[in-house]
């Protein structure tokens, strides 16, 4: 191999994927500096992990969470981060994402304290599947209150602004950020484009200058691995195979009930019709004997 195909090798390797990163080596305060790049290239402020929480929601307990990895973190500013990585299709996620702020405010308000003890929850959903609908791949979300009448929004007064140090409404409600990875075109433009490139490709380009991506090519190496991580980190990668072969079978078994329901509703219509069996079958391509059950059934 020549110098320069070693280099170009080197340049492009691969690293550890960010969902069992965040998971096993991304709580060692020796690595927050990344958890910290990604965050603070996100919400665009200088994001300083104050340290990881635990919680009931992301406590490792009973079978490992393969699909699903939670973490929630707090920041300087005392707010409650959590990022919650998703590979397998969930078609009531947005629910999920509700649950979990609501989790996070609750278990963190001590007993006795009032509600402005409240910490601002931040969740961050990273996901590798089609969420709802819409073109973009960063979304953001925040709770306004506007009037039905005045069309006006509802703000802070002066008193509460000093009380809770807020200067809004929705500084004081959980703040959601949904990341759509498999919509992302792989064209960075700028550095959180280049957090995502990561993300998806779980590679990091030559040039990149996004927070924490220096150290994330340094700490996610999996030449980096001991022994047992290495056999950890395989095995989760096998786990995420089985899951999408699993999502792909269910996909192909949905299309296939689809078809079949087409195909029967055709045949009941050309047996009000008067067609004949052998008629019916070419058409539809079910068999003579799935017929007779279908005029059985009418009858």
């Amino acid at each position: 191999m020549s110098l320069r195909s070693l280099k170009i090798k080197i340049m492009s390797k691969k690293l550890i994927r960010f969902d069992w990163a965040v998971k096993k080596l991304l709580r060692n305060k020796a690595n927050f500096v990344v958890l910290e790049g990604f965050l603070s290239e996100l919400l665009f402020e200088d994001i300083k992990i104050q340290n990881i929480l635990e919680s009931e929601g992301n406590q490792e307990i009973g079978e490992d969470k393969f699909n699903r990895v939670d973490i929630l973190t707090q920041n300087s500013k005392k707010e409650l981060v959590i990022v919650e990585i998703q590979n397998t299709y969930e078609i009531d996620y947005f629910q999920r994402m509700a649950y979990g702020a609501s989790k996070a405010m609750t278990e963190n308000l001590g007993l006795g304290q009032s509600y402005s003890e409240i910490k601002k929850v931040i969740s961050v959903n990273i996901v590798y599947f089609d969420l709802g609908q819409g073109k973009d791949y960063v979304y953001r979300g925040t709770t306004n209150f506007q009037g039905l009448h005045e069309k006006d929004f509802l703000q802070l007064s002066n008193k509460q602004k000093d009380s809770f140090t807020k200067q809004s409404v929705s500084d004081i409600f959980p703040e959601y950020y949904i990341i759509k990875v498999n919509q992302f075109n792989d064209v960075a433009k700028d550095t959180l484009d280049e957090w995502i490139y990561f993300l998806k490709n779980s590679e990091v380009k030559d040039g990149f200058k996004a927070k924490g991506l220096a150290e994330a090519k340094e700490v996610l190496d999996v030449m980096c691995l001991n022994k047992e991580q290495h056999y950890g980190y395989n095995r989760y990668l096998d786990y995420l195979h089985v899951k999408a072969s699993e999502a792909f079978s269910l996909k192909m078994e949905e299309e296939e009930k689809v078809r079949q329901n087409e195909k029967i509703a055709i045949a009941k219509k050309a047996i009000s019709e008067g067609g004949k069996d052998e008629f019916i079958a070419k058409v539809t391509g079910l068999n003579v004997e799935q017929i007779e059950r279908l005029r059985n059934e009418k009858d």
